[in-house]
């Protein structure tokens, strides 16, 4: 194949560094948007926190851009001449015998050393840094500690370190007893029985949490019972439904249950309720889970029967260019020096511009949220109005990648709650009269009928669809079973109770 050089001319769409750059802060969230703001300080010079408003101009500072307003500080200035002083004047330093044994201060201790009463913050006397930093206990570490200050042989502790190694997050045993014993036994410098493992197995099933080192529910449960005291009401008939009668409890079939444990309605109720008050799940109080928190991106309140959308200001640190350094670029020195501050200062004002970008495109889009789900503002979710990205992006002329950057992470706080700005967006299905309805307001319906219905008598996904027909929405049983099944309400067969 012979090379040779063609010119062609095309047009292609490029995004300049600036697009990308407000792109890319236009879906951050608002922890990363704070690192970002942070990484940007730390290495442009041109950059700087806001320390008072007053010292800030309009087109510099990222609090104008905000919206946000505080009064200037007001800076009282000390007399030449306190009280203090004056006194201390009148005293004839010359003589000894005129000096005063105490001496007037221009402090008094309690304006320096207040009162925190006894407060646990930092420096205080309960402030505790270890528990402060350090991450919270998981299972196997409180297991661990038990098993440390419990006396015991040896062989009885490495028997216990493979039983604990065995045992999942949620408090049940992972490996059968034995399979422990197996492992054991293909370590041939270890002679242990199975009856070792098991009473080891069974010493460590009296560990908190109670239930711990279970195979299956039955035995957790079981556990649990047997730690109860003896005088403890139908304790005898609960431990003979769960070791016998477990999975008709499960299946809500209470008939065939009376009928074969020989229990009476009024005591089956009492028998229910002590097994409910059981865990069946040990370990998971002690899952190690840090908390997770949301901070809102705007504020929605109502105002002279109006809602009203302000940005929240403290979600980024105010940032503005550092005058004294801009000041110092000269237009016609082509130094290094110059050319870094030059660089730096252009840097600086795409950023705020991208800060500022951010900004307006996140309260148009909230703004229109708003005025489009008032009636969820007003009423709640049985209100909600089917609403895709595509409605919002035609109402305030951006693409709908725009939009779903825009909404993705963001939080919005009402007077109903924190809300991601992508739960006001919903499909919806076709009502009887023409019209829609949100898949939001159909969920609230159906957790609202669950609450009501006959707890002896729940409501089948054929009796709510005929209820939502009265109503005049027409949704499928399928459909009405996979919102349920979203809101992790269980069928109506097990949410038969005995009232």
């Amino acid at each position: 194949m012979k090379q040779s050089l063609q010119l062609k001319m095309g047009q292609q769409l490029t995004m300049t560094p600036q697009l990308q750059q407000a792109i890319r802060l236009l879906q951050l969230s608002t922890l990363d948007l704070q690192q970002e703001i942070q990484q940007a300080l730390d290495s442009n010079p041109m950059l700087e926190v806001t320390e008072e408003e007053h010292n800030a101009s309009p087109e510099n500072n990222l609090e104008a851009l905000n919206h946000t307003t505080e009064g200037p500080a007001q800076i009282e200035t000390a007399s030449p001449e306190t009280p203090a002083d004056a006194a201390q004047s009148d005293i004839d330093w010359s003589n000894p015998d005129n000096i005063p044994k105490e001496l007037p201060v221009d402090t008094q201790w309690d304006d320096v050393y207040q009162n925190t009463g006894g407060s646990a913050g930092p420096g205080g006397e309960d402030f505790d840094i270890d528990s402060r930093n350090s991450q919270a206990e998981g299972l196997h570490e409180h297991l661990l500690w038990q098993l440390n200050l419990t006396p015991m042989s040896d062989t009885d502790r490495v028997i216990g370190l493979a039983v604990i190694d065995a045992i999942e997050p949620s408090g049940f045993m992972s490996l059968s007893a034995e399979e422990i014993h197996q492992g054991f036994e293909d370590d041939h410098q270890l002679d242990i029985e199975l009856d070792e493992v098991m009473a080891v197995l069974h010493r460590i099933q009296q560990f908190d949490p109670p239930g711990v080192g279970s195979q299956d529910l039955r035995e957790c449960l079981l556990i649990q019972l047997n730690q109860l005291p003896e005088s403890t009401p139908w304790l005898s008939d609960t431990k003979k439904v769960v070791e016998h009668y477990l999975p008709l409890l499960g299946n809500k079939d209470f008939n065939q249950l009376m009928r074969r444990a020989r229990i009476k309605e009024a005591p089956l109720k009492a028998v229910i309720s002590l097994i409910q008050s059981l865990n069946p799940r040990p370990g998971d109080d002690l899952e190690a889970n840090s908390a997770e928190y949301i901070v809102p991106d705007v504020y929605v309140r109502k105002v002279d029967e109006h809602w009203r959308v302000e940005l929240n200001p403290d979600i980024a640190p105010r940032i503005r260019i550092n005058n004294d350094y801009a000041s110092l670029i000269k237009r016609a020195d082509n130094s290094s020096d110059n050319t870094f501050l030059k660089d730096n200062l252009q840097e600086a004002r795409w950023f705020l511009k991208s800060l500022q970008s951010r900004n307006e495109t996140l309260m148009k889009v909230a703004s229109k949220i708003v005025e489009m789900q008032q009636g969820f503002l007003d009423y709640g979710d049985e209100a909600m109005k089917p609403m895709v990205l595509l409605d919002i992006a035609d109402a305030v002329e951006m693409h709908e990648s725009t939009i779903s950057r825009v909404t993705t992470q963001k939080y919005m706080h009402t007077p109903r709650g924190i809300f991601e700005l992508k739960y006001f967006f919903s499909s919806h299905v076709s009502t009887e009269s023409g019209g829609e309805c949100s898949s939001t307001a159909i969920r609230a319906i159906i957790k609202k009928l669950v609450a009501a219905e006959n707890p002896r008598k729940p409501l089948s996904d054929n009796a709510m669809t005929k209820l939502l027909a009265e109503q005049g929405i027409k949704v499928a049983r399928r459909t009405i079973a996979k919102y349920r099944e979203s809101m992790m309400i269980p069928p109506s067969n097990e949410r038969k109770q005995l009232v």
